[in-house]
């Protein structure tokens, strides 16, 4: 069976721009997401953006409003994505934001971003090399800092 997985939009959108979400969606993970980041997607593609929410991410809504706190530190997409995986008892989330990473480990979930998905890609042999699809993010206007792309890069012997 395959592992849970709560994902947020940014990995999503950013995971489109490298067009790799056909490659992402073949890993061990069952993906999930709230209707919150459904809408986030919804909006983005309504205003032009080239994101649409791949069909194998399944749409779970929330058993209980966002808490006012939570919308308070995070957005909203980021604060259903751990509220989901809190009420499911799914154990991993996929966010890039950082803000959004800490608050998921500091309830204690296991955090992975669009790079560690990547990553698993390589590592399951989906993909020769993760540089070409970072490269085409940063092209498509993705930012992520030059200090972690060096120590991603390296990790994966790159």
């Amino acid at each position: 069976m395959n592992e849970r997985i709560v994902i947020n939009s940014s990995p999503l959108i950013a995971l489109g721009k490298m067009q790799a979400l056909d490659i992402i969606a073949q890993l061990a993970y069952e993906f999930f997401c709230p209707a919150q980041v459904e809408a986030e997607v919804l909006t983005g593609a309504s205003l032009g953006y080239a994101v649409n929410l791949p069909s194998w991410v399944k749409v779970f809504p929330l058993q209980s409003p966002l808490t006012p706190f939570a919308s308070l530190a995070l957005d909203d997409g980021e604060a259903a994505v751990i509220q989901l995986a809190l009420e499911q008892k799914i154990s991993r989330v996929c966010i890039d934001e950082l803000k959004g990473r800490r608050a998921a480990s500091a309830v204690g979930l296991q955090v992975v971003g669009s790079l560690g998905l990547l990553g698993k890609a390589k590592a399951s042999g989906l993909i020769p090399a993760a540089r070409p699809f970072i490269e085409q993010a940063q092209q498509s206007g993705i930012y992520y800092d030059s200090n972690l792309i060096t120590m991603f890069l390296k990790a994966l012997s790159e």
